[in-house]
């Protein structure tokens, strides 16, 4: 999904078109980080998922991502990361990271994909967000509204800021390896699967120094 390229509309939320688009040598299934990123999982292999909630291709690759999280080896750490190129993608990490921090994410990540871009809600409006919460089970409307507005929240979403910057984001879904390695379905033989065959392999490159 390409920052540049509009596809269409969910309310007043602009889909990016296309999969995370870079120069690649014939063959070549993933990129270089120039300069390396320093990781935040110390004595851990670090991956990140580059996506946010209103890319249709982050939403067909989050079933198969979910699957292979379930086999991930101790010695990975796997974070995801929101893009955010406007102000309601910014709204929309911030919705991600107050799941996160109130341990509502597992219940609830399918259905913010679901809710932004087959419902049409504007969850990037503070108003439309603090209703569609009040609809989910077992969720603390002004708990919830609180966390989305805290330090912390903010602290986090300035990270991924920093973050995007460093690894150059240009699309998504976009996975990072080790903070030196870049792949994505579009480089690694245009399938989710296969992206994720290659950061199986780019994760052992790492182990191998």
């Amino acid at each position: 999904m390409n920052r540049r390229d509009v596809l269409q509309q969910l309310g007043a939320l602009a889909l990016l078109a296309g999969s995370a688009g870079r120069a690649l040598a014939q063959g070549q299934t993933y990129t270089l980080v120039e300069p390396p990123v320093p990781t935040d999982a110390p004595g851990k292999i670090e991956v990140l998922e580059f996506f946010h909630y209103a890319c249709p291709h982050c939403h067909d690759f989050d079933p198969l991502l979910r699957g292979w999280l379930k086999k991930l080896p101790a010695d990975v750490a796997f974070s995801r990361v929101p893009a955010i190129w406007n102000s309601q993608l910014k709204n929309l990490a911030r919705v991600y990271y107050a799941l996160l921090v109130t341990k509502h994410l597992d219940a609830l990540h399918e259905k913010v994909f679901v809710a932004v871009q087959q419902e049409r809600e504007r969850l990037y409006e503070e108003d439309s967000l603090r209703e569609w919460i009040g609809r989910q089970k077992g969720v603390d409307v002004k708990a919830f509204m609180e966390v989305y507005k805290s330090f912390g929240v903010n602290a986090s979403v300035g990270r991924a800021e920093q973050l995007a910057r460093a690894y150059k984001l240009d699309g998504v879904p976009l996975l990072a390896v080790g903070g030196r390695y870049l792949t994505s379905a579009s480089m690694a033989g245009n399938s989710h699967e296969a992206a994720l065959k290659e950061v199986d392999r780019l994760i052992e490159k790492v182990r191998r120094g």
